[in-house]
């Protein structure tokens, strides 16, 4: 890209293709070429010199013909600039770019459609030398210049980080990510990993959620969706229901990696009173190998459960009998719990919708199983309808395994 460029003899005499390094979004837009310039002949000669060793790369060269320039008007000044800072970026000289773009705007030949722009370079180059304050000096001006794109959002992020103020930081992550949405534009991996970063120092546990729902859709892999569960799990107040049903979609995933994964999963449906389930977990963990026999607390808890699922199992009957004649929608709720956690899909979403039509229950907690028990049955669009009905705390733990039905859609197109 060239943001500057004189024309003769038909050549580009400047350009700062070089501005490239620091900021490569430039190189998306092109500036047309201006009039002729008129210069003394001995200026003309070193400056077509200068930018034909710039083109090869050819430094030693480029840096004597720029020191033989004797500019005498403002246009030769101009022109002599930006050959110096195509020569600073090719040796990689930051400070000496910064220097140059700041003769560029000592001259009044710098197009006032390029000002705003390479207002927002200077305060990259003043960024990468530290000088902090400048940076947002200029940054600040090239927004009263009409410049405030989402670069300049993230730069202002960048320079708050580094000084040590995430607060301040965070908002301009924020409007960055919201822009981008509003382009219609995917949002770069690393710009959600930054906020995920910053709302879970903050503690805002939704914004994580939504975040990391965000990037799923983008990035779904087994690693991507333990890392997100994971780290969602540290989150305050999370339930052990809701928690059981994080682990449940991190299994659906094959994204159960360790054997804390398996021993906090059983110990979970242990807790909600899923024998069987506990128990299958423990001997699934066994079976790939991040579980071993000789475990104490998993191989105590195999023994305890073992009896207990048997029992658990033989009652379902007699509890869905119950259940169909219970004035409210509580008891089959729970026996909607037992086939789920048994992966008897069909039979639990006869429950669920049976609590739903008695009333009585949790809603929020029932339509989000309901629409995993759904998904689990092939039923993909009726998951998502009964998902997008969880609410409370279960509609963040519905919309994870939204995005899993959503990837399930795909897979299955």
């Amino acid at each position: 890209m060239r943001f500057l460029t004189c024309v003769f003899a038909g050549l580009p005499i400047v350009s700062a293709a070089a501005l490239l390094v620091a900021t490569p979004a430039l190189a998306k837009k092109k500036v047309a070429a201006g009039p002729v310039i008129a210069m003394s002949d001995a200026f003309r000669a070193n400056v077509a010199a200068a930018q034909a060793a710039l083109q090869s790369r050819d430094v030693a060269t480029a840096s004597a013909r720029i020191m033989a320039l004797a500019p005498m008007s403002d246009i030769e000044n101009y022109v002599a600039a930006g050959l110096r800072f195509e020569l600073a970026a090719q040796r990689g000289d930051v400070q000496a770019q910064r220097i140059a773009l700041t003769d560029l705007f000592k001259t009044n030949e710098l197009p006032k459609k390029d000002a705003p722009r390479l207002r927002y370079v200077a305060g990259y180059l003043s960024y990468a030398v530290g000088n902090y304050d400048d940076a947002v000096a200029q940054l600040d001006y090239a927004k009263t210049l009409g410049y405030d794109g989402i670069d300049a959002l993230l730069l202002r992020a960048d320079i708050a980080l580094r000084r040590n103020k995430p607060k301040e930081a965070r908002p301009f992550v924020q409007q960055a990510l919201a822009r981008q949405r509003a382009s219609g534009q995917p949002v770069p991996l690393a710009w959600s990993d930054r906020a995920i970063s910053m709302a879970y120092q903050a503690g805002d546990w939704t914004e994580v959620g939504q975040l990391y729902r965000e990037r799923l859709t983008q990035a779904g892999a087994r690693e991507d969706w333990r890392s997100a569960i994971t780290n969602y799990l540290s989150a305050a107040g999370i339930d052990s229901q809701l928690q059981l049903d994080l682990y449940r979609l991190q299994a659906a995933n094959g994204a159960m990696a360790s054997e804390r994964d398996y021993q906090a999963y059983a110990q979970l449906a242990e807790k909600a009173g899923y024998f069987a389930e506990a128990k299958s977990i423990i001997e699934a963990g066994r079976k790939v190998g991040k579980l071993t026999a000789t475990q104490p607390a998993t191989a105590s808890l195999l023994k305890a459960v073992t009896p207990k699922a048997t029992k658990e199992i033989a009652a379902l009957p007699a509890q869905a009998k119950k259940a169909a004649t219970a004035s409210s929608g509580k008891d089959a709720q729970e026996v909607g719990d037992s086939y789920f956690s048994l992966g008897q899909f069909p039979q639990a979403v006869e429950q669920y919708r049976l609590a739903l039509a008695k009333g009585g229950v949790d809603a929020g907690r029932v339509n989000a199983r309901l629409g995993v028990a759904l998904a689990r049955s092939g039923d993909l669009p009726g998951a998502q309808a009964a998902l997008s009905q969880a609410s409370g705390n279960w509609a963040s733990v519905a919309g994870f395994w939204s995005v899993w039905v959503d990837q399930q859609s795909r897979k299955a197109a």
